[in-house]
């Protein structure tokens, strides 16, 4: 019986001093609109996906489209002011 007692204060005190997992996600209606802007500035048409990566954090873009047709991922700071990653798609 000690033994499970020891274990299970073992394992919640692990659980309490864990870092909390944060995720990725969706930009804000405001957000979006900063953006939106922002990658028309770029010369960028349409887009797939955008999200905020807690990893940078930076704002990740899938498969912007420009007027010729090219692909592009990039990713903008998290204050959208700089393109810190950019890669064509084939």
């Amino acid at each position: 019986m000690k033994f499970l007692v020891l274990s299970a204060f073992i394992v919640m005190s692990g659980l309490s001093f864990s870092s909390p997992a944060f995720a990725d996600r969706d930009p804000t209606a405001d957000e979006m609109a900063k953006l939106t802007q922002r990658l028309n500035d770029l010369g960028y048409q349409s887009w797939e996906e955008i999200e905020l990566d807690d990893d940078g954090p930076y704002w990740e873009i899938d498969d912007a489209r420009k007027a010729d047709g090219s692909r592009w991922d990039l990713k903008l700071s998290a204050d959208m002011k700089d393109v810190i990653e950019l890669d064509r798609e084939d």
